[in-house]
């Protein structure tokens, strides 16, 4: 783990976990424009280049507010940017939830579950969290098992974002 201004650079085998730039904004669009990426989140449609600079400015400032924040996915051999995981402060129920969305081509290999527990470790391990959560659409199976294979356990349905949603915690 090394630290940044801006925050931290967490490297796992297969992939480097870092702070967002400017400088992903293009790969980042690709991604979020991806057919069906969103899915299971509660706003469904593609984002727009103005969305991704907001989105990038926001994990800047939420790591510069509480040393935690989603982190560009990147593959350790090339540096081509999959996707995001990382830490996001949920002020509505103050809590912390680890999150992640990669692009198409890395689903069903791994990357997820490798990111997320990084993630998580980092968070009980450097930032002190006692509580790490994690929320899925009640259909993403697949999310679920990642978020078991972190060590979150399932603990209820309650709404988040106006969407009902599995809620899992490493707090049971």
């Amino acid at each position: 783990m090394e630290s940044t201004s801006k925050g931290f650079t967490l490297t796992t085998e297969r992939m480097i976990l870092r702070p967002f730039t400017m400088n992903d904004r293009e790969a980042l669009l690709a991604i979020t424009q991806e057919p069906g990426i969103f899915q299971y989140f509660p706003t469904k449609s593609a984002w727009g280049m103005e969305k991704v600079e907001r989105s990038i400015q926001h994990q800047t400032n939420h790591w510069q507010t509480f040393r935690y924040g989603q982190m560009a996915v990147t593959l350790r051999e090339t540096g081509q940017l999959m996707g995001w995981c990382g830490l996001e402060f949920l002020p509505d129920t103050n809590e912390t939830e680890v999150g992640y969305l990669l692009g198409h081509a890395f689903w069903g290999k791994g990357y997820a579950t490798e990111a997320a527990r990084v993630c998580v470790e980092f968070g009980k391990s450097e930032i002190g969290l006692k509580e790490i959560i994690g929320l899925t659409d009640p259909l993403n199976v697949a999310s679920q098992r990642v978020l078991e294979k972190c060590g979150l356990a399932f603990t209820r349905r309650q709404v988040y974002f106006g969407m009902e949603m599995f809620r899992f915690s490493n707090q049971v």
